[in-house]
């Protein structure tokens, strides 16, 4: 009795929580869509806004999951005392547990699988939606802010400029200073490409180095080219752009590890690695509990 008792509170709790889901999405998608209308035009638009909306929705779904649990936990409880259903399992002897466990079980599946859905689902298609919505609607928004590539580092006593190029075959038209324990430049070297060679050694090119002393004289040398030991390797600046949220769990590691290296912020990237796990499973510890506060009592 008890099994049959679990699986019909799970169907129940599945298929409210599916409707509930279904619901809450689709509001939001349709006042997302009258809140930018104005934005959509052009040639073939109407397929266009379909594939951006067919990712929003994706997007929407790991938004939205955690409080669609929690609203369908209470909503299960309050269908089942209406019907007279938890009177009756009272009078038959079954405690809260006889709901608020499949109830449980369930939000923790559901949650496990959210956090999933988010890294290998959620994650692309928020990357998907800035590229439509930019490249095809030019709505930039605050894209800039995370797609613009990092020029400035800093490792130990060094600041790098990298005004163009790549860790793999190098950067172009840079700057190195290198600065006292005072925070005083005590040299500046300028370089038209500076490519990796081994370990921390970098190639540079059409060099300008100038040298500053404490009682204020420089010296200036120039070179076609010369080799630096700069104390930093070509993996150092393996800065990618992106929004940390639509970055998989591996990616989110390596960025707070490289950010961090060069002197970058690392807090957005901390708190999306840790937003992964902790916003899906905010609806675990709460549905039960919502849905024993609907009705049940011991």
């Amino acid at each position: 009795m008890r099994g049959t008792l679990f699986r019909y509170v799970v169907g129940a709790y599945v298929r409210y929580t599916l409707g509930i889901l279904a619901g809450v999405v689709a509001v939001f998608l349709v006042v997302d869509f009258v809140d930018r209308a104005k934005a959509y035009g052009g040639e073939g638009w109407v397929m266009d806004v379909l594939k951006l909306y067919g990712y929003k929705a994706l997007v929407t779904v790991q938004q939205l999951g955690p409080a669609a649990l929690l609203l369908a936990a209470g909503t299960t409880v309050s269908a089942l005392r209406k019907k007279g259903e938890v009177t009756a399992l009272r009078s038959l002897t079954f405690g809260p547990a006889a709901l608020y466990l499949p109830v449980g079980v369930c939000a923790l599946v559901a949650c496990v699988g959210l956090v999933a859905f988010d890294e290998t689902v959620a994650a692309r298609a928020g990357r998907r939606v800035d590229e439509i919505t930019t490249q095809r609607f030019n709505r930039w928004g605050d894209w800039r802010m995370y797609y613009t590539p990092k020029q400035w580092f800093r490792r130990g006593d060094s600041i790098f400029f990298l005004r163009g190029g790549n860790p793999q075959e190098g950067f172009e038209n840079v700057s190195i200073f290198t600065l006292t324990p005072e925070f005083k430049l005590r040299r500046r070297v300028d370089a038209g490409r500076m490519r990796p060679v081994e370990g921390t050694r970098w190639e540079l090119t059409d060099v300008v180095e100038r040298t500053f002393t404490e009682d204020g004289r420089t010296s200036v040398t120039q070179q076609p080219a010369a080799e630096y030991e700069l104390g930093v390797g070509a993996t150092t600046f393996r800065i990618r752009p992106g929004r940390p949220e639509q970055m998989r769990l591996g990616e989110l590691g390596e960025q707070i590890v490289a950010r961090a290296e060069v002197g970058l912020a690392t807090k957005a990237f901390q708190l999306a690695w840790h937003n992964r796990f902790a916003y899906p499973l905010a609806g675990l510890p709460a549905a039960p509990g919502l849905g024993r506060g609907a009705g049940v009592r011991s």
